[in-house]
Order: structure tokens, then sequence, then C-alpha cells
């Protein structure tokens, strides 16, 4: 499939069947044998048949074929239970599949950011890269040295404020982020969720149809189905005035009001005394010092 018919079925409106997309992905990264099924090089599918997620998860064959071909939409709490047991689903995947077949999804938000929080996040800026980003991954907030930190966010002419579309489409990216093929597992994760939430959010639509017409990156991880929520942990990046940091992060979700998206605020540290911590010193240097 070239990138023009790929992108023509990305957005909502001609791909419609997404619970079977996920379905397929998930059911196609199930190993046989862990399962307790015979596997082996004579299979022609890759993970389960259809047949065989059916017998595990205790429907019919009839209804999951269904069920992946779009012909069943809705199915009840019990049956998306015992499909994500036998795909061995994790939380955020769990909640991925409930969404997708919800009976009706919300109207697509506005992101605000509120002066409040432009507030918090310059008032951490000492020592705390921070940014705020929206469900499309567009980076909405920011302190300076979040924004030195992960590639010069406060010059839109050093790099693209959609998170996404800087990693897939911007080859500093990968300096930027030494861990590239992670964070963009992470993106791809996101933007599915985000889809599955929104399905008609026109904007993310586009948004993912164009990096799936431009990076066969992107569209290898999209095909695979990968689902990832925010969470908090460890990440190494990479500045020019540093070098590669080893820094702790959290993302702190801030709430949605009315007609408007929660936002995630992403928040990175070092420990004091540690060469992270001089790293981000003299990362701060050099926004002081720039003109």
């Amino acid at each position: 499939m070239n990138g023009a018919e790929h992108t023509r079925n990305t957005g909502r409106a001609q791909r419609p069947n997404d619970i079977g997309d996920f379905l397929r992905a998930r059911r196609g990264r199930v190993a046989p044998e862990s399962v307790g099924l015979p596997g082996g090089p004579r299979r022609r599918v890759r993970g389960l048949r259809r047949e065989e997620l059916a017998q595990l998860a205790g429907i019919s064959v009839d209804y999951y074929v269904r069920l992946e071909q779009g012909r069943a939409t809705q199915p009840s709490p019990d049956v998306l239970d015992a499909l994500a047991r036998a795909l061995g689903l994790d939380t955020a995947e769990r909640r991925h599949l409930a969404t997708l077949t919800a009976a009706e999804h919300g109207p697509v938000p506005s992101a605000r950011v509120s002066p409040l929080l432009r507030r918090i996040l310059d008032g951490v800026a000492e020592g705390f890269p921070a940014f705020a980003t929206d469900h499309r991954l567009d980076v909405v907030a920011w302190n300076s040295l979040g924004a030195e930190l992960i590639g010069g966010l406060a010059d839109p002419a050093r790099r693209d404020r959609n998170n996404a579309r800087f990693l897939f489409l911007d080859p500093a990216a990968r300096d930027v982020h030494p861990e590239w093929r992670d964070r963009a597992a992470e993106s791809v994760g996101q933007l599915r969720v985000a889809a599955g939430r929104y399905p008609g959010d026109t904007p993310l639509m586009e948004l993912i149809a164009e990096l799936t017409a431009l990076s066969t990156e992107f569209r290898d991880i999209w095909d695979s189905g990968e689902v990832v929520m925010c969470a908090a942990g460890r990440k190494r990046l990479w500045h020019a005035a540093a070098g590669t940091l080893t820094l702790d992060f959290e993302t702190l979700h801030v709430p949605a009001a009315p007609g408007e998206t929660g936002l995630v605020v992403h928040v990175f540290g070092a420990v004091e005394g540690t060469e992270a911590a001089r790293g981000l010193a003299r990362i701060a240097e050099a926004v002081r010092a720039a003109p």
C-alpha cells in the first residue's frame, strides 16, 4: 500500500472500523505458545487466528468475526472483559477498547492555557523543565528551560510545536531523543487514544493522515495498534550545552473545564548534585546567555 492509499484510509470518515483494526493488531501480537496453543512455521497468520481468539474469550466465532469486521459495534462489558483477558491487554489498552465501543463520543474540546498554569510553569522553571500538551500533542505552554530542553520550542523556526510531527518529520528529533523509538511509539499510542476518544476531531485526523503519508515509521507503529497513556519514569535527552541527560519525569493532568480538553503537564527534574542536575544548570545558563 502506498502513502496516498494509506492516507485515504486513515481519517475517521474513511476508516470507520477502528474496533476491528485494534483487535486485529492485538490478535497479531499474541504468540500462540503463550496461551497454550501450538505454534510453528506452518501457521499462515501472525499471532492468533480469529477462531482461536473467540475460543479463548468464550464467544462464538461468528460474533467475533462480525465484531472485527465492524458489523457488531457495541459488545457487552462481559465480552470486552473476556477479549481483554484473552489478548492480555493492559489498563490503557482496556480503556481504549472500551472507548472505541462506546455508543457516543463527546464533542471535540478546545485547549485553553489558564493564566495560573502559565504562572506555575514559570514558577518551577528553576531546575525543572516543563511543558504542557493537548490531546493532539500540540505543545501549548512551556517554561524557558523546558522549551530549550526539547529542541527549542520558543522559536517556531527551530522545531514544530506538535510533538508527533517533530518526532517523525524533523531529523533533529533523533538527536534530542536518544531513545527515539520509545518516544515515537509513545506519541503514536497517545494519538491513537485521542482518535478513539474524539473521532470527530478533524485536525487530529488530518495530523494522523499527514504522518501516515509522510513517515513509514509512523505508519508501521500505527498499524501495530500501539496504545499509550502518559505516566512517569525516566527519559534520556540530549542538548548541545549538556550532552546526554537521564532525567526523572512526571506527567500532571490538568482537569478539563466544560468544552475544553484537559492538558498534560510534563515536568522533568534531576537529583541535586548529580551530573544530570549540573547539565540542567548548564542549559539554564545557555538560555540566560541567549540574546
